[in-house]
């Protein structure tokens, strides 16, 4: 069969919504908004692990922390899976290309070309210029916080522009005849924030939009929230102040990355390689953008860090703006699957999305609920402890994702409007996010909303079993469904 080319576009830490396409004031990214108003935009989306490696080992391997074993950025080595989507594009004949930040469980062999890793502050070993090396030794002085000036090096010192300029470079190089994976993977816009002109006075600080709470949300949510807030208010005081500048910022960041992809598919048409292309664009994670006061991420599994953008278009995939269903970044790898036609693999636990992208029926029922878990394990330190971190306490340097704030293990339900919390000690949230979406007002032990509560505990018991591990095979034969979903006998429904 003829194959279509794959562009995978992930960033890093993107909050879901900020784009003008999902209503956000500002029009951050309007080639993308643009590009994807021919496909389907899942507005119901959430990544599997408010955090980078676990997350993004959940894509590749389509498998949930709680399976794949990789709960912590510093455990990729320790991952558990059967093949992923490296190994099932490669035997599909792919050239599969990275260029971008890695942060998994992969290595430069798996690659046919491998223009990695890029992180916050650096680039590759061997900065091509005396100008990049000077640029990330300025972003490594930032110490991951908010640049008040804009950037004094050029555009193509940027991680997005020398991002897109590898993969050009790797395509420009494959055989027309031969499918191609392209994985584009941009560190932003994730700390530190920063930007070059036109970017850091495209969006004023006065022009974005509030925020729905500040440190008033941190202190009434407490336990990690507080110890989070108070550790870098100690480290680096009144940083708070500077939230609508980091806004502006973050928002200049998504324009920049805008612009590069309007560059590298603008390459694609040039060179005659834009058609049959099937482009996927994800997040591994979001931000808090201020949000209780907080940059970054690490406490707690708000929807400003769990929700995440998720739209696909290419051949077959119909236009569509889905706000029903709840899909996640498991999904991801089993939708390639299908899309190629290829088989899912065993111990694979995300359900192909294929139907619903190109308007064939599925069971209502097997999106009607959504995913996720955080934490490393262990009991959750309370809010006055200070153990040992792999930081000092003193200084300006901090790590959002360290021994306090990733202690424990909570699991999350998303039905309807409802949001569902429980932990290893077995304290329970629930929010009503049309009401609150600030998920302040913690219903729990309402009375009121006994039996919404009990309905969503059964949900959340049953999605806990699913992500039970397949693996590793042995004798007994498993009885898997078509695509992946376990309620492929309810009643289907035409895609929504």
């Amino acid at each position: 069969m003829n194959r279509p080319n794959i562009v995978l576009i992930m960033t890093d830490q993107q909050r879901a919504g900020w784009t003008a396409a999902n209503g956000f004031a500002l029009d951050t990214m309007p080639f993308l908004d643009g590009l994807m108003s021919g496909g389907v935009r899942f507005q119901r989306a959430h990544t599997t692990s408010p955090l980078c490696v676990p997350a993004r080992v959940s894509l590749l391997t389509g498998r949930y922390p709680s399976a794949h074993r990789v709960r912590q950025n510093s455990a990729a080595q320790h991952v558990l899976r059967g093949p992923d989507l490296v190994d099932v594009l490669r035997d599909a004949g792919y050239a599969l290309h990275l260029a971008g930040k890695t942060h998994f469980h992969r290595k430069p062999g798996d690659f046919d070309t491998f223009a990695a890793p890029y992180w916050h502050d650096r680039g590759p070993a061997g900065a091509a210029t005396a100008d990049q090396a000077r640029f990330e030794q300025w972003l490594g002085a930032l110490d991951h916080s908010v640049s008040h000036e804009p950037t004094p090096f050029p555009l193509e010192c940027q991680f997005p522009h020398r991002i897109v300029s590898d993969a050009i470079s790797a395509i420009d190089r494959t055989p027309g005849d031969r499918p191609f994976f392209a994985w584009l993977s941009f560190p932003e816009p994730h700390n530190p924030y920063q930007v070059p002109e036109p970017y850091f006075s495209l969006f004023g600080p006065d022009q974005v939009p509030d925020r729905l709470a500040g440190p008033e949300g941190a202190a009434r949510k407490g336990g990690t929230y507080s110890w989070l807030r108070k550790l870098i208010e100690e480290k680096r005081p009144g940083y708070d102040a500077e939230w609508r500048r980091y806004r502006a910022n973050y928002c200049g960041m998504l324009r920049l990355i805008d612009d590069q992809l309007q560059r590298f598919f603008a390459h694609l048409r040039e060179r005659g390689r834009d058609a049959d292309t099937l482009v996927l664009f994800v997040a591994d994670h979001g931000d808090y953008v201020g949000d209780y006061g907080l940059q970054r991420k690490g406490a707690g599994m708000p929807e400003c860090l769990m929700r995440i953008p998720f739209a696909v278009t290419g051949p077959g995939v119909r236009a569509m703006d889905n706000r029903t269903d709840f899909v996640s970044l498991a999904d991801l790898f089993p939708t390639v699957c299908d899309a190629i036609d290829v088989e899912i693999p065993p111990g694979v636990q995300g359900r192909s999305l294929w139907p619903l992208l190109t308007g064939a029926p599925y069971p209502a029922e097997e999106f009607a609920s959504g995913y996720g878990e955080r934490g490393f394990g262990g009991l959750s330190y309370d809010v006055d402890e200070r153990p040992p971190l792999h930081f000092p306490y003193e200084g300006r340097t901090f790590d959002e994702l360290n021994t306090v704030t990733q202690s424990g293990t909570t699991v999350m339900l998303r039905r309807e409007q409802w949001k569902l919390l429980l932990d290893e000690r077995g304290a329970g949230e629930l929010y009503d996010l049309d009401a609150d979406p600030a998920e302040l007002d913690n219903r729990y032990d309402d009375p009121a909303l006994a039996e919404v509560r009990a309905a969503l505990t059964t949900d959340l018991a049953r999605w806990m079993i699913r992500v039970r591990d397949d693996l590793p095979e042995a004798v007994y034969t498993l009885k898997r469904a078509s695509h992946n979903w376990h309620q492929a006998g309810a009643e289907p429904v035409e895609a929504r």
